[in-house]
């Protein structure tokens, strides 16, 4: 049986884009969802669009509240679900995305938590703008800053927050909470405390996209995001390698080429990152990228 999904959107005046987030939900018809939505006092057609979607909707809560992340504990808070997310009110997920979550889970419940190889960006229209491609994620490319793009070293790219799902009992035991003193970098927070405690999978599917659009706050403060997260990760114990390291591991991590990878998994430039893929006989496997 698919697990129990709980899914918690904040919002606050994103009227323009909030219908087709719930859309993005809603219309997939995943068999045991609960779909929560916290908005922060919208003054625009928020609410409207919220009450013409409410019957679909596990909860709407209409408070004010003390920002985007004090939103999203919110809403986790209440939910009940074996596994978790939030999607912001201006993204969207990727049709058939949450079956594939749910059957990924179910068949495997070392999987603790997971998160795509192909992330998506898309305009203020809707329209795909860019496909990312990430060979995976480990730890160790994290505490060295492999995720953190735009620091001043070379990096394959962020572990993208409204493609990434987790089990409750791993959100349990890294706090069950986003830590609010974190204006913007909490999800990088997080995805530092899940790292404590277990392996990040990741397919090659796209799940979720990013919509960049220009009143966006990770547009208007990305040096702020930034900044956080670079001091996460000394917090966590990263440092980024040597520029030179850095950058030939980077570039082998980006290569086609198996020859390459086995030397650098020789080296120590590069680790195995566990994957799943979709076989055509065995349906889900598990494997290493």
């Amino acid at each position: 049986m698919l697990p129990r999904l709980s899914i918690v959107t904040p919002t606050l005046n994103q009227g323009q884009f909030i219908e087709a987030t719930l859309l993005s939900v809603l219309n997939q018809e995943y068999p045991d969802l609960e779909y929560i939505v916290i908005d922060g006092g919208s003054t625009d057609n928020t609410p409207d669009t919220l009450n013409a979607y409410r019957p679909r909707l596990a909860a709407v809560i209409s408070e004010r509240d003390d920002g985007q992340y004090h939103a999203i504990n919110k809403g986790l808070a209440m939910s009940t679900g074996e596994v978790m997310a939030w999607l912001n009110s201006d993204d969207v997920y990727q049709a058939g995305a949450l079956r594939a979550v749910g059957e990924i889970f179910e068949k495997f419940p070392q999987i603790e938590w997971l998160t795509t190889r192909r992330p998506m960006t898309i305009d203020a229209e809707g329209n795909v703008i860019e496909v990312g491609n990430i060979y995976g994620f480990t730890r160790a490319g994290f505490l060295r800053g492999d995720n953190l793009p735009s620091c001043g070293w070379r990096a394959i790219g962020f572990i993208q927050q409204e493609s990434t799902f987790w089990r409750r009992s791993l959100w349990e035991r890294a706090g069950g909470r986003l830590d609010v003193n974190y204006r913007l970098a909490a999800d990088f927070d997080l995805w530092a405390r899940f790292f404590g405690h277990a392996q990040l999978y990741a397919v090659a599917l796209p799940l979720g996209s990013f919509r960049r659009q220009p009143a966006q706050r990770s547009f208007l403060q990305s040096r702020k995001y930034l900044d956080e997260s670079k001091d996460i990760l000394v917090r966590s114990g990263g440092r980024p390698r040597a520029r030179l390291l850095q950058k030939a591991g980077i570039k082998i991590c980006q290569s086609e080429r198996q020859t390459f990878r086995k030397l650098a998994l020789r080296l120590g430039l590069m680790e195995p990152a566990p994957v799943v893929t979709l076989d055509q006989a065995r349906g889900w496997v598990l494997g290493e990228a």
